[in-house]
């Protein structure tokens, strides 16, 4: 019999071995926070995706993003892309696995948007086809990884990779990226709004180059409008 313990041992002495490089992740996790933040509030979209365990992970971050982490804000865009199973199945069937993230991407991304990726091993054919898509898109691609190099590390355009043989550990620390992603995202988020709702600070001066690192604004419609005049001749917006 195992000596009682050692499992539990086992597993916390390599969560705290991964423990040690994944501190020096903070400014990286503050970037992309704020990153977010700034483009999720310039009517932006976040689409995330992954295979088994972390597509579980990937639909907790679209749930804290869609809902709250910590304090009631302003719901916002994110979509896990493996959880629209019909369009997944679909894909599957008349085109093959390789391609169910791929041509969702293309489908619903738009310049300025993020793809999240999240892979354990980092080589999931369907995941580094999502990337190539991206690129071709137009959206910034970020992976979640363990240990690198690996194929979806190199056809994103940033990752964050765990150093850490232990697929249940690189899962964990996934998890604890999602967490802090969003307490980052939430952090920066007044600032980000207040810059959205200031057309100099989105669209830029007429006067001025547009830079880089600015996200570019888009018009943001919510729901459908439906007009009726039901014959009396005046237009009623539903």
């Amino acid at each position: 019999m195992m000596p009682t313990g050692s499992l539990l041992d086992t597993h916390l002495t390599n969560l705290a071995a991964a423990l040690v490089s994944y501190r020096g992740c903070e400014s990286q996790l503050a970037r992309w926070g704020a990153d977010l933040a700034h483009r999720l509030a310039a009517g932006g979209r976040l689409l995330v995706a992954g295979n088994g365990g972390s597509a579980a992970e990937a639909q907790h971050l679209t749930a804290e993003l869609v809902g709250k982490l910590h304090h009631d804000r302003q719901p916002l865009s994110a979509i896990a892309l493996h959880a629209e199973t019909s369009a997944l199945t679909a894909i599957a069937n008349d085109y093959g696995y390789t391609d169910v993230y791929a041509r969702q991407v293309r489908a619903h991304g738009r310049p300025g948007d993020v793809l999240l990726l999240l892979s354990t091993s980092g080589t999931s054919a369907n995941l580094v086809t999502a990337a190539r898509a991206a690129r071709e898109v137009g959206l910034t691609s970020w992976a979640l990884t363990g240990a690198a190099p690996n194929p979806l590390a190199d056809a994103c355009d940033e990752v964050l990779a765990v150093a850490s043989p232990d697929t249940q550990v690189v899962q964990e620390l996934h998890l604890v990226t999602s967490h802090l992603l969003c307490e980052y995202l939430e952090q920066e988020l007044p600032a980000a709004l207040a810059a959205s709702a200031d057309p100099v600070a989105v669209h830029g001066d007429p006067g001025e180059p547009a830079s880089a690192g600015r996200v570019p604004a888009r018009s943001v419609r919510a729901g459908v409008d439906v007009v009726l005049d039901g014959g009396t001749g005046q237009q009623v917006d539903a």
